[in-house]
């Protein structure tokens, strides 16, 4: 039986013998971050950037990548890219398959990484880390990361309904908490903004010292019941079309 000599442990993830240029994406609204890790490079990886959004620049950039590995090995390897699921959406995604490229979009809390090697503020994941995992995942190791099923931009836009109707209901929270506060500073309480007689209840108001609502302040809570009673319409519209 031979024996198995015992080694200092590599990150497996700094292997090259996929034959792959693998590329991870750190995307900002000015600037894209380009990591790869190429064959015939040994273990070092490299790093470049393009302007935030220019697509075609990111496409040049991956051709020079390759062509690299192509003097080097005299091979065309394909590229194979991962990014985080965040505020940038699944359309770099969709470009990217769109040539050609194997494009995966990774949930981020599914990495278990050392919080020293995220970002400070951010919390983003380095390029590298980045790398290494879509490395391992790429092996089939289990329970490396998961990755994130793009939905189809019909998916997508669907979607935008519910989450719209979160941010009207939250909106409505502060107009409320704030016609109650304003009032609760003049010793009033019980006051209901949701109530369909909320105009009819307004005028009937009285301070705790039993003087009548003050003109400014009773001012200021009629607009704030205008807008709130247009965020009701747009809830009662956006509602209307998650049934539909």
């Amino acid at each position: 039986m031979e024996a198995v000599t015992s080694q200092p442990h590599t990150p497996a993830a700094i292997r090259t013998d996929l034959a792959a240029i693998f590329v991870s994406l750190e995307l900002s609204r000015s600037t894209w971050l380009i990591t790869s890790l190429s064959p015939g490079n040994g273990e070092k990886m490299s790093k470049h950037s393009v302007a935030g959004g220019d697509v075609a620049a990111l496409l040049h950039r991956f051709a020079q990548l390759q062509e690299k590995v192509r003097s080097r090995t005299g091979n065309h390897v394909p590229i194979v890219s991962i990014q985080e699921a965040g505020l940038d959406g699944f359309w770099i995604d969709r470009v990217l398959k769109a040539h050609g490229i194997e494009s995966y979009v990774v949930d981020p809390a599914s990495i278990a990484i050392s919080r020293r090697r995220r970002r400070a503020k951010t919390d983003k994941l380095d390029g590298e880390a980045l790398v290494r995992a879509l490395l391992a995942f790429k092996r089939g190791e289990p329970r490396v990361c998961a990755m994130v099923n793009p939905p189809s931009p019909e998916e997508e836009d669907r979607r935008r309904i519910c989450r719209e109707r979160k941010v009207l209901i939250a909106e409505r929270v502060k107009h409320v908490n704030r016609i109650k506060g304003l009032l609760f500073g003049q010793g009033i309480s019980g006051y209901e903004p949701l109530r369909k007689n909320r105009r009819k209840q307004l005028d009937e108001l009285h301070t705790g010292d039993g003087r009548p609502l003050p003109t400014h302040l009773k001012t200021q809570i009629s607009r704030e019941l205008d807008r709130l009673e247009l965020l009701l319409e747009q809830i009662t519209a956006v509602e209307n079309e998650r049934d539909t």
